[in-house]
């Protein structure tokens, strides 16, 4: 026996017993409902599919006002609403935008498409976001834009990034390709910062395959998100004039079909985002006495909290078990539902940008590089929809696991 709990030949990896006998029963995504898929047959038989539609611009304010937002801007997906938002501050080449190390690489090239350039800093250890005092070690005269990214099952603190950005006059675009239907202190996240970004991408909690959104209380840069979303055409609603100078515009623009999908997922979000969170908080007492796991926090003003993963980091006496190892372990116990993290951008193969492109704050990101890349292990959201036993099952495998991982070293 080890001190930490079952014997090391019990994993089943190793030849012992599974703690899951039968496929785990996860919840199907995306969801699929008959009354979306008559509604869609409707809108393709009356060929009015694009173009600021009625589905689009319902669904847009509609969703602005779930996360406490005056305006909402629909466009084609994730990646181009970050590209807008920082266009319609005007940022571009000479600039600095601060994002964090661990994000998906879109939150960086963002920067890049303006001709700007992303400075990378390292994130907290518990909530997996950016650091602030990092952030603001890294300001310099040339900043003008930071974009805390609200990761996984977390949120970045946005009681002092908000202040810190304050006080050094840079614009604050929260990415939520995250973070759908979660609040901060009560409001929505999103409607914090000067722009908030919202990825409808096939994995994402509220998905029509690809798709994305701003949302800002400003009237004049929801008017600038419009233009250059839709060809430098006016926000509907007001007079037709030019775009303002300087202001790059394209076709950003969504279609009716994946606004109509979207609006008829609003609805279940309430309900979808109180599993999740009775969910999370089951399993994370249930690992809570588990020496070396250590759940991802989440954002310290949270409620409710937004899941796009939910994340667990090996640490002390687990260290030292590759990630991938542990997950293979996690997979033959019948729990298959576990994969890798991001790791920094600056260190993806997907990001092919030379060095001169680019800064890393403060020489290296050390938290990012280290429990961002080696020691954290991800779930897709979906399996926090599951029944409590389907939990508890999953609890008792990572417990396993972790009892026992000495094995796998």
């Amino acid at each position: 026996m080890t001190k930490h709990g079952q014997a090391t030949q019990n994993l089943a990896l190793l030849g012992g017993e599974p703690i899951v006998k039968e496929p785990l029963a996860i919840p199907p995504f995306p969801p699929r409902r008959e009354e979306i898929g008559e509604r869609l047959k409707e809108l393709y038989l009356g060929g009015n599919w694009s173009f600021s539609g009625t589905a689009e611009l319902e669904f847009a304010r509609a969703f602005a006002a779930y996360h406490d937002a005056k305006h909402g801007v629909f466009m084609a997906n994730g990646s181009v609403t970050l590209e807008a938002a920082l266009a319609a501050h005007g940022i571009g080449a000479g600039d600095e935008v601060i994002v964090p190390a661990l994000t998906w690489i879109a939150t960086a090239a963002s920067a890049l498409h303006l001709g700007a350039t992303p400075v990378f800093v390292d994130i907290e250890p518990d909530t997996l976001c950016l650091d602030p005092g990092g952030f603001e070690a890294a300001v310099t005269a040339r900043t003008r834009a930071v974009i805390p990214v609200h990761l996984y099952g977390s949120m970045a603190d946005l009681d002092v990034i908000l202040a810190v950005a304050a006080k050094h006059q840079v614009v604050v675009i929260e990415d939520c390709a995250h973070a759908h239907g979660g609040k901060w202190n009560g409001r929505g996240v999103g409607s914090w910062g000067h722009v908030g970004s919202f990825s409808f991408q096939q994995s994402k909690p509220m998905t029509s395959g690809e798709g994305g959104i701003c949302i800002t209380n400003d009237d004049e840069i929801a008017d600038r998100l419009h233009r250059v979303r839709n060809c430098g055409r006016a926000m509907p609603g007001r007079p037709e004039s030019p775009p303002p100078e300087g202001l790059l515009c394209h076709n950003f623009r969504g279609t009716e079909f994946q606004a109509l999908i979207l609006h008829g997922q609003l609805d279940g979000m309430d309900a979808l985002l109180a599993r999740y969170n009775e969910n999370a908080a089951r399993l994370e007492r249930r690992l809570a006495a588990v020496a070396g796991l250590r759940v991802q926090a989440r954002g310290r003003r949270a409620g409710p909290q937004s899941y796009y993963c939910w994340a667990v980091i090996l640490e002390g006496r687990l260290e030292a078990v590759p990630v991938e190892r542990f997950i293979e372990a996690l997979a033959a116990e019948g729990a298959p539902c576990f994969g890798v993290t991001y790791g920094p951008v600056y260190a993806s193969p997907l990001w092919n940008v030379p060095e001169r492109g680019y800064r890393i704050a403060h020489g290296g990101c050390p938290v990012a590089e280290g429990i961002g890349t080696k020691h954290t292990l991800t779930a897709w959201h979906p399996f926090l929809g599951a029944t409590r036993e389907t939990i508890d099952l999953i609890g008792d495998a990572l417990a396993k696991v972790a009892n026992n991982a000495e094995a796998l070293v």
